[in-house]
């Protein structure tokens, strides 16, 4: 272990702010050791470094066990800027605004289900939209796009796309409030006209999964989730729209930031006063693109219960196709939390994190509230998955925060070299797993040998506290983009 980073416990690793010129409060990194080491061998570590570099900063730059290399902050990066002083930026965001998961329980058990599974995963395949520029069978115009802009889940529920109870299990009851339409250029607008309901390329995904393992009997009970049960997870994003607003405002922000003559160590780390009206902008922007997010998540849910009805003859609340939750891990978010006993509004930067509230906060849904919130971690598509519940340390310890997913291990065009996306299909449907993608070419991109093995990184997370486990899932069949 280099001396630059310092064990503070088992489980986290210090970057002293003597680390780097220009370091206004020290880095921590939630890790194993053999974690720690991949995040050095990857040089995330200097992206923690950089942005503890930012005006307004709070605490530490934070990382989480699944931390790897991204655009300005590391992927896994947490950082709180106070609102008074304070930046937003952003590269802590991502141009994947509101990438997120949500989790769908059933009745069924996966042995009631039988050989059924290859069925349901063409039967999905046909109604949902994969890959990249793939568009759905949902086509707005420009004044429905500002209303999803604007309402998020919650216009997805209004046209018939879902149930008003799913928006009471999902993040801000479906709709950041601080979204303003009119600060989306036209040309991010156009971009998502015809991909919601659309699950996009990468690391997105809709995959059966079936519960295998209950780590807490009463908060799995909680959250309608069952030892043998078949579930649902999706994960995706705000696609076009997202990429587009980050786009356009970090060539924004960019100009802020020289203008200001606010020095950084890394250009990508552009960002702007949350006082000034370029970062309240974005920050409104962003709310915009994220409730597109929750929208596009909403429609592919409904798009699952659709495909299942058919199979199954039955309607999907008798077979139970009830949301359990649905959080965003790439966000920026005005938040109160405690810093050295004091409350503070805070702007929290959470990229490739996910809230981790606890039992009691106001910011869990009333559903929840008694257990905490739910966290969806997902996997890679061969190994397992997870859900965990927020705890009281996550609170104190990373303004609520834990990890996104797994983390990956190598590039995208290493992972191709390794094998290709026919036979890594071939490979898993040997372990019993059915695959069907929008591109098999580029199926091989996100094989589980370039991911880290996502109980590993869960395990950290629990050991620090960030999040407590309450159940793991197997994957059945992905639908990949």
């Amino acid at each position: 272990m280099p001396i630059t980073a310092i064990q503070k416990s088992p489980y986290s690793y210090e970057i002293p702010i003597t680390y780097q010129t220009g370091m206004r409060v020290p880095g921590v990194i939630f890790a194993s050791q053999e974690l720690m080491d991949k995040a050095i061998e990857d040089r995330a570590i200097e992206q923690v470094a950089n942005v503890a570099c930012l005006p307004g900063i709070v605490k530490a730059s934070m990382a989480m066990p699944d931390i790897h290399w991204g655009y300005g902050f590391p992927i896994g990066g947490v950082a709180a800027t106070d609102v008074n002083s304070g930046v937003i930026s952003p590269g802590g965001v991502g141009f994947d605004i509101s990438c997120g998961v949500r989790l769908m329980r059933s009745n069924f058990t996966v042995k009631e289900l039988g050989a059924r599974v290859p069925q349901i995963v063409h039967q999905l395949s046909r109604n949902i939209p994969k890959g990249l520029g793939r568009h759905g069978k949902i086509k707005l115009d420009f004044s429905q796009m500002d209303k999803v802009l604007l309402r998020g889940a919650a216009w997805a529920v209004e046209n018939g796309y879902g149930q008003p109870e799913d928006l009471e299990v999902i993040e801000h009851g479906g709709t950041y409030k601080n979204a303003d339409p009119e600060l989306v250029s036209r040309r991010a607008k156009e971009r998502g006209l015809s991909e919601l309901g659309t699950v996009g390329s990468g690391n997105h995904f809709v995959e059966l999964q079936e519960v295998v393992e209950v780590f807490d009997a009463s908060v799995a009970e909680a959250f309608g989730l069952f030892d043998g049960q078949l579930v649902i997870m999706i994960h995706s994003g705000s696609r076009g729209v997202g990429h587009q607003v980050c786009t356009d405002y970090l060539k924004e922000m960019d100009r802020v930031t020289n203008k200001l003559g606010i020095v950084l160590p890394d250009r990508q780390l552009a960002c702007a006063p949350l006082t000034t009206n370029e970062g309240k902008r974005y920050l409104a922007a962003m709310a915009a693109a994220a409730n597109y997010g929750l929208a596009n998540r909403q429609c592919i849910a409904y798009w699952v219960r659709y495909s299942f009805q058919p199979l199954f003859g039955q309607s999907y609340s008798k077979m139970g196709l009830e949301l359990v939750y649905d959080v965003s891990h790439n966000v920026a978010q005005i938040e109160e939390h405690k810093v050295d006993g004091v409350q503070r509004q805070l702007c929290v930067h959470r990229k490739g994190a996910t809230r981790s509230f606890a039992p009691g906060h106001l910011g869990v849904c009333k559903k929840y509230r008694s257990v905490g919130q739910p966290v969806m971690i997902p996997g890679d598509m061969g190994r397992a998955s997870y859900v965990l519940c927020g705890t009281k340390e996550s609170m104190e310890l990373a303004f609520g925060s834990t990890c996104h997913g797994a983390g990956r291990l190598m590039s995208r065009k290493r992972a191709r070299k390794e094998m290709s996306g026919s036979e890594l299909s071939k490979k898993l449907l040997g372990e019993g797993i059915v695959i069907e993608a929008g591109s098999t070419k580029l199926l091989s991109e996100e094989a589980p040998y370039a991911y880290k093995n996502v109980s590993k990184v869960v395990d950290v997370c629990e050991r620090a506290g960030l999040s407590k486990k309450v159940c793991k899932m197997k994957p059945l069949g992905v639908l990949k983009g």
